[in-house]
């Protein structure tokens, strides 16, 4: 029997650049997913590059589900001490899923084990999610024929445009839509804080926060598809 356990990656930087602002992983892109596989029958565990708790950020206290997610006490017990890559047993999972926020930006994209880790569960037949900033995990991940998995796939992330609304274009180390367009995705844009998912084959992408509900959806749609 294939597992039913998912994998959620969480960014520990918590510096927005040379802004002196905090930043880490946004609440309700880990949140709102959760709501969704939890409830179809998946245990959701959590690793970020470095282990340990990482720095949140985006909580949204009038939100019922980032609610429910931040006082379920077996979640708080597994983020305040999330797993490291090493300690991931790729065997136990059908699905990977990047969470966003700003701190993905610097510590997912060149973080080589969570790459491996990506790329091992997309040659398995498994299934990679990613939302947001989050999407900047897969800028580097090769697969084992050494092309991009994100070369030629239909994909969605936090856009320029977003970016720019957002104040940040002079903060972030680089434009993650352009650097995903540069490396052969093709990127799909929706207006700003639209909620918009892209599916191609076994990876799913959400452009922003709004996308987590259904970003969830897709992958249980997906997983179920897969008998997974």
């Amino acid at each position: 029997m294939k597992p039913k356990k998912i994998l959620f990656v969480l960014s520990n930087h918590d510096k927005l650049g040379d802004s002196g602002k905090p930043t880490g992983w946004w609440v309700s892109e880990a949140a709102h997913p959760w709501s969704v596989v939890s409830k179809a029958g998946y245990e959701v565990d959590f690793v970020s590059p470095l282990g340990g708790e990482p720095v949140m950020t985006g909580e949204n206290s009038n939100d019922p589900i980032d609610r429910a997610f931040l006082d379920n006490q077996e979640v708080k017990q597994k983020i305040k001490n999330t797993l490291t890559p090493a300690q991931v047993n790729v065997d136990q999972y059908c699905c990977i899923h990047y969470v966003g926020g700003h701190g993905a930006m610097w510590d997912f994209p060149d973080n080589t084990e969570l790459s491996k880790i990506a790329a091992k569960m997309w040659d398995q037949g498994k299934v990679v999610s990613a939302i947001c900033h989050g999407v900047a995990a897969l800028l580097n991940v090769k697969l084992h024929g050494g092309d991009l998995l994100i070369k030629g796939k239909n994909l969605t992330s936090f856009t320029d445009m977003e970016e720019k609304a957002n104040n940040t274009c002079e903060v972030v180390p680089y434009f993650l839509q352009c650097e995903l367009m540069l490396r052969g995705s093709i990127f799909h844009i929706a207006k700003n804080w639209a909620d918009n998912v892209q599916v191609h084959e076994r990876l799913i992408t959400g452009q922003n926060p709004q996308s987590g509900l259904s970003v969830g959806k897709a992958m249980v749609a997906l997983l179920e598809h897969l008998k997974m």
